[in-house]
């Protein structure tokens, strides 16, 4: 199912974007995402790989604040944000549903352990926080490209278990 994505011409006259424009956004045409918006998370799992050899990267870490798809777009420089809003407000509601559950179970992951981070007190604790959120989100990056880029493959309630539970 192609986006139906409204671009604008100007400030008063909207038309709907063609798949190629979206394609050219850097936007899928089939799902309306972008990958863009992984690089939020990426910031975040790069900082935390950074923790274990350099604990000062804590605090870097500490900076990292959630932002919604939305809100992400909203405050970047991204030539298309607006198209690139538009497109995932028309977004299908499953792949919208999938994606959006999939990106607050990694916001999770990293407001919790930003908050451990900040109730431990030594660096080899903070480093074994840091690499167990790292086990945890990076197939959740993952599987967030496979919906942007219209891969999606229902993971096993197995899986999603094995991601959350790996640290009991």
């Amino acid at each position: 199912m192609a986006v139906t994505a409204l671009k604008s011409l100007d400030d008063s006259d909207w038309r709907i974007a063609t798949p190629a424009e979206l394609a050219a956004a850097n936007i899928n045409p089939q799902t309306g995402l972008a990958t863009d918006y992984l690089n939020h998370f990426n910031e975040a799992v790069m900082l935390l790989d950074m923790v274990p050899d350099m604990p000062d990267c804590v605090q870097d870490f500490m900076e990292w604040r959630p932002l919604s798809y939305v809100e992400h777009f909203t405050a970047s420089q991204f030539a298309a944000r607006d198209l690139a809003i538009a497109a995932y407000e028309d977004t299908d509601v499953d792949v919208r549903a999938e994606f959006d559950a999939l990106t607050d179970m990694m916001t999770a992951i990293l407001v919790q352990v930003g908050k451990a981070m900040g109730a431990v007190q030594h660096d080899a604790s903070r480093a074994r926080l840091a690499v167990q959120a790292t086990a945890w989100l990076r197939p959740l990056v993952t599987q967030v490209g496979g919906v942007i880029n219209g891969l999606v493959d229902e993971p096993e309630a197995t899986d999603i278990d094995a991601i959350m539970g790996a640290s009991a």
